[in-house]
């Protein structure tokens, strides 16, 4: 598949948006995860809506609320701003407890399309990526990070592989995934006994 100037288009999009932001505590430049998470979903057979809608997965709950997506849909089109509607897990400012958020996040999994399973779980997949590089790195102390700490984490992301596989679709995507949260957990148990 070629890209066209509207995923090019996109890619600037994002790069503007998160230009200045980095990742919780890291010093990495946040488009890194921007850039990871479309590369995953390209690589588990995205088409090109979707591809655009990886680059901008988090610039409404990030960068702008509900106007933000008003522009995606002006700008990208329908399609993209349903899947990225569908990645974003609150619009409300401030944002509600995290359990709460997270909860309903997973319920909405449950009806939410296809495209937005493949952008969500190749989100999640280099969120766990990241959380394993850096427990590798330095130890239980990175859930301190993270609202959920380190039980809320590994509830969260088991539960999402769960609810992933309830639609029986982009399976090699989950089971890649599922292994990455069983490291994780793995490294935890080995970490406490």
């Amino acid at each position: 598949m070629k890209l066209s100037e509207k995923f090019e288009e996109a890619l600037i999009y994002a790069t503007r948006v998160h230009g200045n932001q980095m990742r919780k505590k890291t010093g990495i430049p946040y488009i890194a995860h921007i850039l990871g998470v479309t590369a995953i979903a390209l690589e588990y057979g995205a088409n090109e809506t979707e591809a655009i809608a990886a680059l901008l997965h988090d610039t409404v709950e990030d960068c702008g609320g509900a106007e933000r997506l008003r522009d995606i849909r002006e700008r990208f089109g329908n399609d993209v701003a349903r899947i990225v509607d569908g990645c974003t897990d609150t619009y409300e400012m401030p944002k509600p407890p995290w359990l709460e958020r997270k909860r309903s996040y997973i319920e909405h999994l449950k009806e939410s399309d296809a495209s937005t399973r493949l952008v969500s779980a190749s989100d999640k997949l280099h969120n766990t990526r990241a959380i394993l590089a850096e427990l590798r790195r330095n130890g239980l102390e990175v859930f301190e990070r993270f609202a959920g700490k380190k039980d809320g984490t590994l509830w969260y992301y088991r539960t999402l592989v769960t609810a992933f596989r309830q639609h029986g679709d982009h399976a090699d995507l989950i089971d890649e995934l599922d292994r990455v949260v069983s490291e994780i957990e793995k490294f935890v148990e080995e970490c406490i006994s």
